[in-house]
């Protein structure tokens, strides 16, 4: 990353002069960012170094930490006196055009402050609060759940808040912080959070930024709870919702929100407390999504899906607006799988090597009503499918959903298997899954927003054959890659299915290639492949209905077909009678 140049300045509100810190070019939209407790503006460095090549990017640190004065009374903390000092912020780097606010944690509590404010609404132009609830809409929410059903979220968000006890206590917290927090705060929250180092985070001041800002609680959560205000806002608010927060629930996040807003996207992200410091670029993508589209751009397909109607906020399981990747989608499974996802609204994106069988699907989806885009890709390709990565996520953004379908099929005795057989169907089969699970998945992990990977294996995973070895284990290598990287992928939030078919009438069963045996009695094998899978006559359009009930339900593995269920059941039940199975030779 090229570092941008920061210029910092002070300026004076209340008395108190405030360190600030600009990026960017001043004729770009403003975007401000407020930060947190205990933190200084140095938490916002990585985001900010994100946002500046395209925007004029603002932090400051707050009063009472970092380089700003520290004023001793607490009614120098109360939130009326916070919130001004935001505008004063705002009108010395943004005279003439309103501020985008983002806030974290504390810094989130006094955006809410200033945009709730009627009088001074009208100078900011969006809000992105992470993990700081207003304390009137924090109360109001608690008030309405002191009752025996609401109970049981207050109980588990008291679990959280167990710290706010502790703050009221006279010296206790800043005793505590001038002696061993200090030194254990950054190695435990790194530890627990997953965080990297970062240059400057926490910063030189940490002492002191934790005795005095421990005010902020005293001078505003037991006022603030007793006697919650009525704050709306006409400000359009986008809330990022760390699902790992170990201190703000979900719920208190977002229940009731839209009653206090008119405009409001929930972004559920898969992150801890300290989200900028976990994944500076995700959080700068959707930043960046609430920004462009208030600042006149359409909304993304990202915000569409975010947006909330209603009164409240609640996880979603179709697929509208959602961004689904099938590869060898011009034929088979992966046509009706493509088709499928298109039916239930979402946009689907088409990687098949033939280029006019894509392109087939793809008007066929747009026919019915679907967005959809056709890219001719070689699976096997490691730069064809890189460079088509990169398309993918530069022109319509990060899959939420990826099924990896390609594949071919080769039959006969392994000592009839050339190396050339067996690096063919290992580049298709297997590495071609391995291609498309590396390269979406990491833009999966890296955005926080979790994501979907289905991989179509076969029966042939769990059944041997002597007949074949090649694409049986090519087979088998895609199942377990799938139950591994599941196992891993789950920390980011991201499920992965591996759908198992057995007999299914498709193309594949013409193009399987025969070794070992002369081009006639290829034909005539092939004819007789094709034959026995139309008796059996099970639909590809079945397995794409599977494939959608896998990402619905998070299923990690999905035999399709009742061959293939029964031969899962005895692979554990009787290996050895699918050793003896193994030895059949189908003719």
């Amino acid at each position: 990353m090229i570092r941008v140049a920061v210029a910092t300045f002070f300026v004076e509100s209340g008395g108190v002069k405030l360190a600030v810190h600009e990026r960017g070019h001043r004729d770009a939209p403003t975007i401000l960012l407020v930060h947190g407790y205990p933190d200084t503006s140095a938490t916002w460095d990585a985001v900010a170094e994100e946002l500046a090549s395209r925007f004029h990017v603002v932090t400051y640190d707050v009063r009472g930490a970092g380089e700003s004065d520290r004023p001793r009374r607490k009614a120098a903390y109360k939130l009326v006196v916070l919130a001004a000092d935001i505008r004063t912020v705002a009108d010395a780097v943004s005279p003439h055009a309103p501020v985008h606010l983002v806030g974290h944690d504390w810094g989130s509590v006094q955006c809410w402050e200033a945009v709730t404010d009627p009088e001074t609404q009208s100078r900011f132009a969006s809000f992105t609060t992470i993990s700081g609830p207003a304390i009137d809409h924090a109360a109001a929410w608690m008030h309405a759940r002191r009752n025996l059903k609401g109970l049981p979220a207050l109980l588990r968000q008291g679990m959280r808040s167990w710290y706010l006890a502790l703050m009221q206590i006279p010296g206790f917290v800043p005793l505590m912080w001038r002696t061993w927090m200090t030194k254990t705060f950054a190695p435990t929250i790194r530890r627990v959070e997953g965080l990297p180092e970062r240059d400057g985070w926490p910063a030189p001041t940490l002492a002191k930024d934790g005795a005095r800002g421990v005010l902020l609680y005293r001078a505003n959560v037991l006022s603030g709870m007793r006697s919650p205000r009525e704050r709306r806002t006409t400000v359009p608010v986008q809330v990022v919702v760390p699902t790992g927060d170990r201190y703000i629930s979900p719920k208190l996040a977002t229940s009731d929100l839209a009653q206090w807003t008119d405009r409001l996207w929930v972004r559920r992200v898969n992150a801890g407390h300290w989200v900028q410091q976990k994944s500076p670029d995700g959080l700068a993508h959707a930043i960046t999504d609430l920004v462009r589209h208030v600042e006149g751009e359409p909304e993304s397909r990202a915000l569409r899906r975010h947006r909330i109607k209603g009164a409240e906020v609640a996880d979603r399981k179709d697929f509208t607006n959602q961004l689904v990747v099938v590869t060898g989608a011009g034929s088979g499974i992966g046509r009706e799988t493509a088709l499928a996802f298109g039916r239930l609204g979402a946009e689907v994106v088409i990687a098949e090597l033939k280029a006019d069988a894509g392109e087939q699907t793809a008007a066929d989806l747009r026919a019915g009503g679907t967005t959809a885009h056709a890219y001719q890709v070689d699976v096997s390709d490691l730069a064809s499918m890189e460079e088509f990565a990169k398309r993918v996520i530069a022109d319509h953004g990060v899959p939420d959903i990826v099924v990896n379908n390609a594949g071919i099929g080769i039959a006969g005795r392994f000592l009839d298997t050339t190396a050339a057989d067996w690096q063919r169907i290992v580049d298709i089969n297997l590495l071609g899954v391995v291609h498309g699970c590396r390269l979406f998945g990491a833009a999966m992990a890296e955005r926080l927003e979790g994501g979907y990977i289905v991989n179509v294996a076969s029966a042939a995973a769990f059944t041997p054959s002597r007949m074949l070895s090649a694409y049986s284990a090519t087979k088998a290598a895609v199942l377990s890659l799938s139950e591994s990287i599941g196992a891993e992928f789950r920390d980011y939030g991201i499920g992965v299915s591996a759908i198992c078919p057995g007999l299914v009438n498709t193309p594949i069963t013409t193009s399987t290639h025969y070794v070992g045996v002369s081009a006639d009695e290829e034909r005539e094998a092939g004819l007789k492949m094709r034959k026995r899978y139309e008796r059996r006559n099970y639909p590809p359009s079945k397995v794409a209905d599977a494939i959608v009930k896998a990402v619905r339900d998070r299923k990690p593995v999905v035999p399709v077909t009742i061959e293939a269920r029964g031969a899962r059941f005895m692979s554990r039940l009787s290996p050895a009678f699918m050793r003896r199975l193994a030895r059949v030779e189908v003719k």
